[in-house]
């Protein structure tokens, strides 16, 4: 069933959780890198069983730099869509563009806070790690779709968001306490950024037409393969960096499998775990019912 979210609610409850970036990373608190970084169900680095512990770890960390820079790569995208999105009715609703507004500069805040990770782990981590982009042109070849289809697509990221702190974050006691940390503030503000984005999904929904929904729903599933390719390329990056931190020359069966097994990782850290999340589909189908029932047939291929 359909939940019912309110501006003023939302406002209220993001104006609690209020965290500076000081607060988790930087001064005190520093990565641990004799840890892993990413819990196991979406690193899933045991199924690669010619690589040794060491090899694993040093993968699980190359996977949490790639991880966190593709939520700093999609803020790029998300904050000014925020911007235009609210810009268009600032006289409307007070509490809907102060709510927004909160949306928004959350988001910046969000940008600078894997920006300082990433100089942590770079320091930490030696080897520099291969990365897709620049995220500027990804998020301006987003931004040129139709509205719903990117607010459909930041729904799905919203909703992914949450789902992996509670489904994989959350409960293990494993890796990196900083890394952790930064997860946990991060799920904290996006729990009502979710809420936002399902407003704004039902706002642009709302003077169109079955056909023209239909048609952004189908942009929205472009953009996600947009992204698995990108998502193919990075885990090629993610070989090559592992190559270099380790020494270790993978022979070409075990390229062939590692290729395999990591882009499915990665499929379903970023495609399938949203795509299939209830909350989302539960938007989908109330902007266009029935249309829920295919994504969740196409969210097994990316399991």
């Amino acid at each position: 069933m359909q939940q019912h979210y309110e501006f003023g609610a939302t406002l209220q409850a993001s104006q609690k959780v209020n965290w500076q970036v000081d607060d988790i990373i930087g001064g005190e608190h520093h990565l641990e890198f004799k840890r892993n970084f990413l819990p196991e169900s979406l690193a899933r680095t045991h199924q690669l069983r010619f690589l040794d512990g060491e090899e694993k770890r040093v993968l699980n960390q190359i996977r949490a730099r790639g991880y966190l820079y593709m939520f700093g790569l999609v803020e790029e995208f998300i904050l000014p869509f925020v911007l235009d999105h609210v810009r268009q009715h600032l006289a409307q609703d007070d509490l809907r563009t102060r709510a927004y507004l909160q949306f928004a500069g959350e988001e910046a805040k969000h940008i600078h806070l894997f920006k300082r990770f990433a100089e942590a782990f770079d320091a930490g981590f030696k080897t520099p790690c291969e990365l897709i982009g620049p995220p500027q042109d990804i998020a301006a070849a987003v931004l040129a779709q139709d509205p719903l289809s990117v607010a459909l697509l930041i729904l799905h990221i919203e909703w992914m968001t949450q789902r992996h702190y509670i489904d994989s974050v959350k409960d293990d006691s494993l890796i990196d306490p900083l890394f952790k940390s930064l997860l946990k503030h991060h799920w904290m503000e996006e729990a009502q950024h979710a809420k936002l984005d399902t407003l704004m999904v039902l706002e642009l929904a709302k003077e169109r037409s079955p056909e023209s929904i239909a048609a952004a729903i189908e942009g929205y599933l472009a953009l996600g393969g947009t992204f698995d390719a990108c998502l193919a390329q990075q885990t090629k990056f993610d070989m090559q960096t592992l190559a270099r931190a380790t020494r270790r020359v993978l022979g070409e069966a075990e390229q062939g499998m590692f290729l395999q097994e990591q882009h499915q990782a990665q499929r379903w850290t970023f495609i399938g775990s949203g795509m299939s999340d209830p909350n989302f589909l539960d938007t989908v189908r109330t902007i266009a019912p029935g249309a829920e029932m295919r994504l969740a047939e196409l969210a097994p291929t990316f399991s």
